[in-house]
């Protein structure tokens, strides 16, 4: 277990906890002495409860183990030292121990963070309350754009919430998301169902009926999983909803729908989707394995985290060579490469390495466009007769060239004066843009978008390496 009892112990007080050791000495048959021992021994086993606790305050667990802990509390409190200075000792260093866990899983259920990760999760079950179950009771079935796009909003929220490297916050914060994920999935694969064709009529093959049958339990089984995901379903389980999805499997498989290939890409296409239905349905221990929610160790976080590092090699490189005003650096095929490399990671399914993935590519990706505007500008040769708009634009690029190398060098925080200064130099070259007339000139008119979109890239580049996102 990653973060456990002993590690949090030692930075709470300094020293690594031993489970007792320390009084295994001349004084360790003093009755005192074997009471205290025993009492950290459960100190040890109710820490590792305590450091992966990611609940909050009014869960049953958290007050089990403040309950727990405060019974030790006293039992510590009434171990007789007889004025012996290593007794008494012992006993503060067991006390200390106690209340450090005790101040730990306070600190945890009341983090802000923790908070902010509660508060997100309830705005998922309005969402989910209002978006499907509420419809879908009044026998309305259809999923809005709206509802997609705020699930999604919601799921980067919960990706950008901090956790300090916390085990419990972001188990939390872990939990959270595959549950908010999951809803997503359901409700996506909703929305692409009501753009399908209709089903197929009974009249087409003896077994049609029945596949309609399902695939209209299908739907209501649909809500019903959000609906458990999001907590809202207090009668049903995951379980029970499990064991009706694989009996309609089974009852699907049996069906004989030999000899027609229309109805039998109908029933795959039903089975499909009762199988990505089932595959939401394992979330019940979901995010208590540690290294599902830990990413430190993850195998693909350090893929992402060799390339990551490769891609700032080069582009130190790329731009040391540039501000000598040397060109014949050019790693192109190698970034290429590296952005298939990471188009091949794995994330499992989980959120946050979905995301880190997502912000390597956008690293990457920019110091390719860097490159190739450079390329660009290299190659220009403007003639004679180049509309003066058209030439407004390529001045305005090469500006901002020189200030995505300024951006690429970044490293400082949103505070930072450097940071208001590239933010208002980038927003002046927007401006200049903005002000060019490409007098009806069609190919002015697609290189200002292009140059739009560009600076725009830049800046939301600048915003997300200042984000402080953490894994």
């Amino acid at each position: 277990m990653c973060a456990n009892v002993f590690g949090v112990l030692k930075s709470l007080f300094g020293k690594p906890f031993d489970g007792g050791k320390r009084m295994d000495n001349g004084g360790s048959q003093h009755p005192s002495m074997v009471r205290l021992h025993e009492v950290q021994q459960e100190v040890a086993g109710l820490g590792q409860q305590v450091c992966t606790f990611s609940g909050l305050q009014s869960d049953r667990d958290y007050r089990r183990l403040e309950r727990e802990l405060a019974r030790l509390q006293m039992e510590v409190d009434q171990v007789e030292t007889e004025g012996k200075a290593e007794l008494q000792q012992a006993r503060k260093r067991a006390a200390q121990e106690v209340e450090g866990l005790l101040r730990y899983l306070e600190e945890n259920a009341t983090h802000p963070s923790r908070l902010a990760i509660e508060e997100l999760s309830q705005e998922a079950q309005r969402l989910v309350e209002v978006g499907v179950v509420e419809p879908q009771r009044s026998g309305a079935a259809e999923i809005s754009d709206e509802l997609v796009d705020a699930v999604q909003e919601l799921v980067l929220r919960l990706t950008q919430v901090k956790t300090g490297g916390r085990v419990p916050l972001r188990k939390a914060r872990y939990r959270a998301l595959t549950r908010v994920c999951a809803v997503q999935d359901v409700i996506e694969g909703r929305a692409r169902c009501q753009t399908l064709p209709l089903p197929l009529s009974e009249d087409t093959h003896a077994a049609v009926q029945r596949i309609n049958q399902v695939m209209v339990q299908v739907s209501g089984a649909r809500s019903q999983l959000v609906a458990l995901l999001m907590g809202l379903s207090g009668r049903d389980s995951c379980a029970h909803l499990s064991r009706i999805l694989t009996e309609l499997l089974v009852e699907l498989d049996a069906l004989d729908v030999s000899g027609n290939a229309s109805v039998r890409n109908y029933r795959k296409r039903v089975v499909e989707e009762i199988n990505g239905l089932l595959k939401h349905l394992d979330l019940e221990g979901e995010g208590d394995d540690t290294c599902r929610y830990d990413l430190a160790q993850n195998d693909s976080i350090r893929q992402i985290e060799a390339v990551r590092g490769r891609v700032a090699q080069l582009r130190g490189e790329m731009l040391r060579q540039c501000g000598v005003g040397e060109f014949s650096f050019r790693p192109k095929a190698e970034l290429q490469s590296l952005l298939t490399h990471l188009d091949e990671v794995d994330t499992a399914r989980n959120p946050c390495i979905r995301e880190a993935r997502r912000r390597a590519v956008l690293e990457l990706q920019a110091v390719i466009t860097f490159l190739d505007l450079r390329e660009a500008l290299e190659r220009r040769q403007p003639g004679l007769e180049e509309h003066p708009a058209h030439r407004a634009v390529w001045q305005v690029l090469a500006s901002l060239l020189e200030l995505q190398a300024r951006v690429l060098c970044f490293d400082g925080k949103r505070a930072d004066k450097s940071y208001m200064m590239l933010e208002e130099l980038l927003t002046k070259q927007l401006l200049a843009l903005d002000a060019v007339d490409p007098q009806g000139d069609p190919m002015t008119k697609a290189a200002r978008k292009q140059a739009v979109k560009f600076a725009q890239n830049i800046l939301s580049y600048l915003d997300m390496k200042t984000d402080e996102w953490e894994y």
